[in-house]
């Protein structure tokens, strides 16, 4: 199981504690492009094909963007 594997199963199992860079990381190894804030935002949007994620960079993100980024890579690996 490789270190992206484990970071992935670790939020499945607790995703009330999971840091924004955590996120971040495992998102960008799925191939996803990242979008800045501008004029004062914190969000971050993320996109690759058809998928679109919002994520507001805060010390631990909210559990709702957690499940989400859950959903989508479970989506993405379907397809694979």
């Amino acid at each position: 199981m490789s270190k992206h594997e484990k970071r992935l199963q670790a939020i499945r199992n607790n995703p009330k504690n999971v840091s924004f860079d955590v996120i971040r990381n495992i998102l960008l190894n799925y191939g996803f492009s990242e979008s800045k804030p501008r004029g004062g935002s914190s969000h971050y949007t993320y996109h690759k094909g058809i998928y679109r994620i919002t994520i507001p960079k805060d010390k631990l993100v909210n559990q709702i963007y957690v499940k989400q980024t859950i959903k989508i890579i479970d989506e993405l690996e379907e397809t694979l």
